[in-house]
């Protein structure tokens, strides 16, 4: 049986986003695995970040605490999940699993994949605009909701135009919603989207 690790070259990862780290192998009869070891090289100095053995998982490398995970129960997959990537996870990742055989000898196999982590370009959020001058019976149940493009998190609030200009905080939430609506409840209202 020929037990043969498969991985890719390149990964890209968005900043603040997750990627995933292929490395798998078909699960042969006769062959265990023992350890399985994610290693990361980055300035000329490695460093083990994963390591699955009979004791368990376990992250070495505190800067990747809560960060990185690899499937539970699908053998054969080994891949590795990097969650709120940052700019310094760039590097050469190293995906190494060791077998045990029948008749216990050990067989080990590794991958590497380079993965960079790219900032994208920020932008500002741009509210998409709703229906003007809506009429709704009293009574009723209605809701206005406020969807905006740009980078995330985005956060947003309702206002209504008060008397003198001055403007009311009805909701920091995307959607504003009525469960009857009374006569007094008629105006102009705004939404302000706003992000980093």
């Amino acid at each position: 049986a020929l037990l043969d690790l498969s991985g890719v070259h390149q990964v890209k990862g968005t900043w603040m986003g997750c990627t995933t780290l292929p490395c798998t192998y078909m699960p042969s009869e006769g062959f265990t695995q023992q350890t399985l070891i994610w290693s990361m090289e980055r300035d000329y100095s490695t460093s083990t970040i994963f390591r699955r053995d009979d004791s368990g998982d376990h992250v070495l490398l505190s800067r990747f605490r809560d960060r990185v995970s690899v499937p539970k129960h699908s053998p054969g997959n080994a891949s590795l999940l990097i969650e709120n990537l940052e700019i310094p996870d760039s590097g050469h990742y190293t995906c190494q699993v060791i077998w045990k055989s029948k008749n216990n000898s050990l067989i080990t196999k590794e991958v590497t994949t380079m993965v960079k982590v790219v900032k994208v370009a920020v932008t500002k959020p741009v509210i998409r605009a709703g229906e003007l001058g809506l009429t709704v019976p009293a009574g009723a149940r209605t809701s206005l909701t406020c969807v905006a493009s740009g980078s995330p998190p985005i956060s947003y609030r309702w206002f209504r135009s008060g008397p003198g200009g001055k403007a009311l905080l009805l909701s920091s939430q995307a959607e504003l919603a009525w469960d009857s609506l009374r006569p007094s409840d008629t105006g102009k209202y705004y939404c302000e989207a706003e992000n980093n």
